[in-house]
């Protein structure tokens, strides 16, 4: 049972951290593609493990 109390707040650092990236990327005046940016946009950093920022 006392695990459940060391995952939980591991488990909440992982949410926040894959939607502080996203909105970093719209911060920079980016957007979030999956798998590869359209050109003419280059890709400027990542906001998940699956996408890209993309800036265009």
């Amino acid at each position: 049972m006392k695990i459940l109390f060391l995952l939980f707040p591991l488990i909440l650092l992982l949410v926040q951290g894959a939607a502080g990236s996203e909105l970093h990327c719209r911060h920079r005046r980016g957007y979030c593609s999956l798998g590869i940016c359209v050109p003419p946009a280059r890709p400027i950093g990542m906001c998940t493990g699956q996408t890209l920022c993309c800036k265009g």
